[in-house]
């Protein structure tokens, strides 16, 4: 297994000590869980760059990759509903979309196709984490409220590119 699927799978094992520390309510946890957020959306960054440098791109981390990224970001958000700092109805955009997107894949699969991340998929995880990290900080609630915007708005438009650049894959159904 090369370098950047290592640092996937990282991601995906720093999803339970990131609940963990929120769940069990440790002094100063939403900082303890912002560090490791933090990681572990490092390490998404981290293994783009070194799988297109080295040309290390592989049906793997073309699935698992975006995978370790919805793990990581619902994981977040239902903390953030939780405390009301979300409402139900955002995460469930954010969730709509990931299903759709990832049957999306599921079907062009079934032809032989990959898809990878496009670019407003990539701009949706960036600006997503981004986010997710400034809503674990003490910011005003009209901060909060922007971030959650961007969101939404983010998921909605990368959705929207998905399918319109791969509508073909469901021409046949």
């Amino acid at each position: 297994m090369n370098l950047p699927n290592k640092l996937t799978l990282l991601r995906i094992v720093l999803i339970l000590p990131f609940l963990l520390v929120l769940y069990l309510d440790a002094p100063y946890a939403a900082y303890i869980a912002l560090g490791i957020f933090i990681l572990a959306s490092l390490t998404d960054l981290l293994d783009g760059k070194i799988a297109r440098k080295y040309n290390l791109i592989t049906d793997f981390g073309k699935f698992a990759d975006p995978l370790a990224d919805k793990m990581l970001v619902t994981a977040a958000m239902v903390w953030f509903v939780e405390l009301g700092q979300m409402p139900g109805w955002a995460l469930l955009i954010v969730i709509v979309r990931e299903f759709a997107v990832s049957g999306l894949r599921m079907i062009a699969s079934d032809k032989g196709r990959v898809i990878a991340a496009g670019w407003s998929g990539k701009v949706k995880t960036a600006s997503t984490m981004v986010c997710i990290a400034l809503m674990f900080l003490p910011i005003p609630p009209w901060a909060n409220t922007a971030c959650v915007a961007v969101i939404v708005v983010t998921t909605i438009v990368s959705g929207v590119e998905y399918f319109a650049k791969n509508r073909d894959c469901l021409s046949e159904m």
